[in-house]
């Protein structure tokens, strides 16, 4: 008889023991999110620009988030080995991609098999604004002076930008539209340089890469191409101010993989929020070449539709397009 009752009570604790590790078990899926660190992919370099925006708004997101949020960089492929790993994960919010317009040259230009509706778009976070320069001695002052001159010499008037198919060259594509000039790619950099040195007549590039030299006299600063003046050369007028409606802004964003429950993206959408309106994150933007542009998950969402069908065109028109 004691024999059973002691098998008895041993059971008994064993099956208190379990239903005490699903309670436990219980307790930690009941948590709130987030309740571990969240990674932040950035599908570009450690140093560039995507990286510094990167890392200023995870500085934010943790604060609020009160977890740590880790900044990944997986380059390559022109952003596509960065949204390629994003896409795959578990789409619970714990990993995240700091997308930009390449998430579609990535898609078009056959780099990955997927466009930005494999992706949950949470906010918009920045924008950039290209800008079309020349050196201080040129005889060009404005948009119309260099537009003038390319009608008149067809083929002559070289223009750099970054790779082919980058964002740069596809505003310089966009820009200048039927017109013909020839277009000097620039895959590592360097192009600045090649305009100072007159081995090149224009640069389209954003606004940091020459900030230091338009500063010192050496560069000038014809026009921006892009929705509003860029504040570090408030003085410029846009190509729209000058009788040219084009714009092409560099926007930076967070995407999720699809399927992310929409109390998730509700809690990473404020955080975002809280992070870019913050004044650290303005001030950083002063000297990064950066525009603080928070845009929520809807808005954005219709934001990137749009852009996307404008760089399909101009994807079309330099040949580039794939898918």
């Amino acid at each position: 008889m004691a024999t059973i009752k002691m098998s008895c009570y041993k059971l008994l604790t064993v099956a208190l023991a379990g239903v005490s590790l699903a309670l436990g078990s219980l307790a930690v899926q009941a948590q709130p999110f987030p309740n571990k660190p969240l990674e932040l992919v950035v599908p570009f370099g450690a140093g560039a620009a995507p990286d510094t925006v990167a890392r200023e708004l995870a500085r934010g997101m943790t604060k609020h988030l009160g977890q740590q949020i880790i900044v990944v960089n997986k380059p390559g492929a022109g952003g596509a080995i960065g949204y390629q790993y994003v896409q795959a994960k578990k789409p619970d919010g714990y990993s995240m991609v700091l997308s930009s317009n390449s998430i579609s040259t990535a898609y078009y230009g056959g780099m990955m098999p997927f466009n930005y509706s494999a992706f949950n778009p949470v906010a918009r976070v920045t924008i950039e604004l290209p800008v079309l320069a020349v050196r201080t001695g040129s005889p060009f002052n404005n948009l119309k002076d260099l537009v003038a001159f390319v009608k008149q010499n067809p083929g002559k008037l070289r223009v750099g930008s970054t790779s082919i198919g980058s964002h740069m060259h596809l505003t310089l594509v966009g820009f200048f539209g039927d017109l013909d000039v020839t277009a000097v790619p620039f895959p590592k950099g360097g192009h600045v340089a090649s305009l100072l040195g007159e081995e090149i007549d224009a640069v389209i590039t954003l606004p940091g890469s020459l900030a230091p030299q338009v500063k010192a006299g050496s560069l000038k600063v014809l026009g921006v191409l892009a929705s509003a003046r860029e504040p570090v050369f408030p003085d410029v007028p846009t190509a729209t101010e000058q009788g040219f409606p084009f714009q092409s802004d560099l926007w930076r964003a967070i995407h999720l993989p699809k399927g992310t429950p929409p109390e998730v993206i509700a809690r990473l959408e404020d955080a975002i929020r809280q992070s870019v309106m913050s004044p650290e994150f303005k001030k950083l933007g002063e000297t990064a070449g950066y525009l603080p542009a928070y845009q929520g998950s809807t808005a954005f969402a219709k934001t990137i539709v749009a852009d996307d069908a404008v760089i399909a065109q101009m994807m079309t028109k330099a040949g580039l397009k794939k898918n």
